[in-house]
């Protein structure tokens, strides 16, 4: 059999990619790479993340990839925010549009004075000498417009057109039919009148695309605020205690095993372990709970939480990308870059986008130049032109992916991680939600309730029941030792001690044999117990679990345990109801318990005594109907659960942010964060959808329009600009989403 591969996964960041039409170009030609499993590329994020087997293939082959395709490609490090980059990029867009529109504006002017409304405008003489409007364009055209050329170039070199093929076909027909009108004025002396020159139609376009590329990287960066938020709530430094001298240190230099001073009002860097100190630590950028939680010797902590009140010493035990919260920004990131089904529909939309329109153009030109107008070679030119501008895919290419930026940082921002597009794309298609019991709806802390004893006094009962359970690991164990240390009972001393999984346990101690556990047990050890049944079934009914004791092979009463209800279940129930979704709880618990404990969160429908393993077999049942499922748990005995169900969410704190088998986190613990995780959902393919609906209604009714001569190739670089920039700025509405 051969030995599985080592997967391995890293992410590129690219430049140079300026359409959809790209980061599709691109996305194939890693994935024909030998040893590349999966890459996905993100015109929005300019990231490709790629799955790979490092004994096929190398970082360097990807990069070299990505550069014979004509982009550029460098390895993302690892939590590093590339602020100055973006900052560059944007001061030198604002610069190319500066330079461009001061070049364009006299050609503007000059086009518009044309018009009979505005012949009252002045024009100054020397602004129609084609010379003059020659020497304006051709910088535009060829300095600031040249990247529109070399993208061309390399795109139809690797067989592949793309929005600067467009560009560059649309502006040049413009600039050289132009040029060709200059030198026949030129070269005919007996000209009086200045030829009609297209010039400011190449410079005025290119003017706008800049001004709407600068737009676009601007509204971009801020589809990225939740990444830049979680970044910012990391410590810098850290003090810590190295050969007995306390010095300050970056964060990034601490590491395992580090002795941590954190003084009163400053972040934990790093997560660890309390060695000394007492104090309140503020989780609620974590866990969403205000009230601060005290921490003492033995006690985790998490790094970037506030030390409220007192000194603490600690000990470093993860660091750098291991903590939760880098745990947490690698999810996101990982979410933000990735695809939902939706989008892979129209990166094959605008995969053929270009050669159709291209030959839209083609049509266009010759219907004009030998039907509508016979002859005139300007006026068919300019309404292809129109039509290529018109047509660039740009909006359809950043719908979804600045949605999913913008829906899956706003959910971070509220305690909830998708770990990728499509399974914030699958909760929109949720119908049934399948809830674990324990630690779930309820706190998953039992609680000593009930102690019904007989034959014996009940301190001499409780302190030999103790005693036998205080040698057992089980949950319920532990709940009933505790609830008699309460009682301030001492437990009597054990001579023997066994568990019986599946009945209970059975101990000797200060020499009286003591049986604990559930009906089978007493039967098997013949003991009887008919007139308690009525106690244990009214128990039961209350959603508790009750076990049966004896002592030296008598009856000696019930000892109940319940898990209480957490605060939120109940309104979590009634609002996923609202959202028109099947709730169904799942437990090993008896029915009369199940039934008990989802009457009181008003749960209708519940499935009991089912193993850890039969959890994955009733959530096939219910996908066998159809339904899609969603499975909810916390993420440890739930995981072959959380792995079948098309949805697997996992209910925890920040600190189990790598939960594997779940598709969602929820870092707060509580259930009405999953109704707010398919609200957040249904908004955002809401979004997805409102922007596809616009950027192909937007071609579609712009390419007739353009074709039958009403829109001027400037009015129709306006609206391409436009159109792109709206996209992004109706996914960042998202970022302001209240729940």
């Amino acid at each position: 059999m051969e030995q599985p591969f080592e997967q391995e996964q890293t992410t590129l960041e690219i430049g140079g990619m300026t359409c959809a039409a790209c980061a599709n170009r691109i996305e194939k030609g890693l994935n024909k790479l030998p040893g590349v499993t999966k890459a996905t590329v993100n015109f929005a994020l300019e990231t490709a993340h790629v799955e790979f087997d490092a004994s096929a293939v190398s970082k360097t082959a990807m990069i070299d990839k990505v550069v014979q395709l004509g982009y550029q490609a460098v390895v993302k490090e690892e939590g590093k925010d590339n602020g100055d980059q973006k900052q560059k990029e944007i001061t030198r867009k604002k610069l190319q549009l500066l330079a461009s529109a001061v070049l364009s504006f006299p050609l503007l002017w000059a086009m518009v004075s044309h018009f009979s409304f505005t012949s009252w405008i002045y024009l100054p003489e020397f602004l129609m000498n084609p010379w003059v409007q020659l020497a304006l364009a051709t910088p535009v055209q060829f300095i600031i417009g040249g990247h529109f050329y070399t993208g061309a170039y390399k795109a139809l070199r690797n067989k592949s057109a793309n929005m600067d093929v467009l560009v560059a076909l649309g502006t040049s027909a413009a600039y050289f039919y132009s040029l060709y009108m200059t030198f026949q004025w030129a070269s005919n002396p007996h000209s009086h009148h200045a030829p009609e020159l297209y010039y400011e139609t190449s410079a005025v376009l290119i003017t706008l695309i800049v001004l709407g590329k600068l737009f676009e990287v601007l509204a971009k960066g801020r589809t990225s605020e939740a990444i830049k938020k979680l970044m910012g709530l990391q410590a810098k430094t850290a003090l810590v205690v190295r050969d007995g001298q306390e010095i300050i240190i970056p964060v990034e230099e601490v590491i395992v095993g580090d002795a941590v001073l954190v003084k009163p009002g400053d972040k934990i860097p790093v997560d660890g372990e309390v060695l000394e100190g007492v104090s309140a630590v503020d989780e609620s950028m974590l866990t969403g709970e205000s009230i601060p939680v005290e921490k003492r010797a033995g006690d985790a902590v998490i790094g970037a939480t506030l030390n409220k009140n007192g000194s603490l010493t600690i000990k470093a035990t993860r660091v750098g990308k291991e903590t939760a919260l880098a745990q947490i920004i690698k999810v996101v990131e990982e979410a933000q870059g990735s695809k939902a089904e939706i989008q892979r529909v129209a990166d094959k939309i605008s995969g053929i986008f270009v050669p159709i329109v291209v030959g839209i153009a083609l049509v266009t030109f010759f219907v004009w130049f030998f039907a509508v107008s016979p002859g005139e070679f300007a006026e068919a030119l300019e309404k292809a032109i129109a039509v290529l501008v018109i047509a660039c895919p740009c909006a359809l290419g950043l719908a979804t992916p600045t949605s999913i930026m913008a829906g899956s940082g706003r959910a971070a921002e509220l305690g909830i991680l998708f770990k990728g597009g499509e399974h914030l794309e699958m909760m929109e298609k949720v119908q049934t939600i399948v809830l674990d019991k324990t630690g779930t709806v309820t706190k998953g802390k039992p609680e000593l309730t009930d102690v019904l004893i007989e034959g014996l006094e009940e301190q001499t009962a409780l302190s030999l029941i103790g005693a036998a359970e205080k040698q057992s690991e089980h949950p319920l164990a532990e709940a009933i030792v505790a609830g008699i240390a309460e009682r301030g009972i001492a437990l009597a001393s054990v001579q023997q001690f066994e568990a019986i999984p599946g009945y209970g346990i059975r101990a000797v101690a200060d020499g009286k044999e003591v049986l604990v556990g559930t009906r089978k047990l007493m039967f098997r050890e013949q003991i009887n117990f008919s007139h308690a049944e009525a106690a244990m079934e009214r128990l039961e009914s209350e959603g508790k679990t009750a076990m049966l004791a004896a002592i030296d092979g008598k009856y000696a009463g019930i000892v109940a345990v319940a898990d209480t209800v957490k605060e939120s279940s109940r309104d979590a129930i009634v609002r996923l109801k609202q959202l028109g979704i099947e709730v169904i709880m799942i437990t090993g618990d008896n029915k009369r318990t199940a039934e008990a404990i989802a009457r009181q969160v008003g749960i209708e429908q519940t499935l009991a005594e089912v193993l850890p393993e039969g959890k994955a077999d009733e959530v096939k049942k219910l996908q066998a109907k159809g339904k899609k499922v969603a499975m909810v748990g916390d993420g440890i005995n739930d995981a072959p659960a959380l792995a079948t169900a098309d949805v697997g969410i996992a209910i925890g704190t920040g600190t189990d942010i790598a939960m594997e088998a779940a598709d969602i986190t929820l870092m707060r613990g509580e259930l009405t964060s999953i109704a707010d995780a398919i609200f957040m959902s249904r908004k955002t393919m809401a979004n997805i959808k409102q922007n596809l609906f616009w950027a192909l209604g937007y071609n579609t009714l712009g390419i007739p329009i353009a074709a039958i001569g009403l829109l001027a190739p400037w009015v129709a670089g306006a609206a391409m600009a436009l159109s792109s920039v709206s996209v992004v700025l109706n996914a960042l509405r998202l970022q302001r989403v209240k729940l």
